[in-house]
């Protein structure tokens, strides 16, 4: 395999942008596990007194992530957020008003391997959503793993993120789903809460990495499905671009990325809904999010005999 390296001459300013990616990057794949073995360290230092003392904050805050978390909008408007936004380009679209005195479930599709659009728009004010909708809060939900690592918790609270088996009242939820032909669950959270359903259509989601295939049966899959079950999720292995080179790597793609916001769907309150309930309301939402995909495909680049595909 040839490989090819960035030239040399690189503007400082896309520079910057690499390396905004590239903290991201372990931020996800890395930090967590830095995170925990520091706190091993620490506790078996004689600092041990500090360790013993977080953890009986762990103890006092540990419902603090199913209560809307801790965010800081003081992380969410880091400048590195800037450079990591023009390094696709990343750019989300309001189609209509949200009223802030309403809830809402936004869920974004299509979830891509590290979800980049989710978290810039959503976790940082790099694209702008505070402005974009005013009054609004915006909480990436993600699975309860995630929020039992020592100090790591503290870091992906000061973006948004919230646990995803919270049960109470918010702003804005939001979701990330993939599969979502038999995906429900935000369905009957939404009727539950009286949420409106917010369909979210991110083009380029998909074309920041390559994955490797894993069909039914293969020892990757079955690992992957015995990692899901312990964890709650399987992360699939994946490759695109280097730091130094383009041929090989764990950085994404330069792939421009357009998330659209569609209008909500307004869903009455049903404390116990019915499967007949789930049912119709998820149908109504695949079709919203197919309009979505049609309206505004061609604002993307893509052609029109190219059309939404559930899984």
């Amino acid at each position: 395999m040839m490989i090819r390296f960035a030239p040399l001459n690189v503007p400082l300013r896309r520079r910057l942008q690499t390396v905004a990616v590239l903290q991201w990057i372990f931020s996800f794949l890395g930090l967590a596990q830095c995170c925990l073995a520091a706190f091993v360290l620490l506790s078996v230092s004689t600092w041990w007194m500090v360790a013993l003392f977080y953890v009986g904050w762990l103890w006092l805050d540990r419902d603090t992530p199913s209560l809307g978390g801790r965010r800081s909008h003081w992380v969410r408007s880091w400048s590195i957020w800037e450079y990591f936004r023009d390094y696709f380009p990343v750019k989300l679209v309001k189609t209509v008003d949200l009223d802030p005195k309403k809830n809402y479930i936004f869920g974004f599709h299509p979830h891509g391997v590290l979800v980049a659009g989710a978290f810039c728009n959503f976790c940082t004010e790099s694209t702008g959503f505070s402005s974009l909708f005013p009054g609004l809060k915006s909480h990436l939900l993600m699975l309860p793993f995630w929020f039992r690592v020592p100090l790591f918790r503290e870091y992906i609270m000061s973006g948004g993120c919230d646990l995803l088996e919270a049960q109470r009242r918010r702003t804005m939820w939001h979701v990330s789903v993939s599969q979502v032909h038999n995906r429900k669950g935000f369905i009957k959270m939404a009727l539950k809460h009286g949420a409106q359903l917010v369909p979210v259509f991110s083009f380029g989601e998909n074309e920041l990495f390559d994955q490797i295939q894993n069909p039914t049966g293969s020892p990757l899959r079955t690992l992957q499905d015995r990692l899901q079950s312990i964890m709650g999720v399987a992360m699939p292995l994946f490759h695109a671009r280097g730091v130094f080179q383009y041929s090989f790597g764990l950085m994404p793609y330069r792939k421009p990325i357009l998330t659209v916001v569609g209008t909500p769907i307004s869903v009455p309150p049903s404390p116990n809904p019915s499967s007949e309930d789930i049912e119709s309301l998820h149908k109504v939402y695949l079709d919203r999010l197919s309009e979505l995909f049609e309206q505004h495909k061609h604002s993307y680049g893509l052609q029109e005999h190219q059309h939404l595909t559930f899984l």
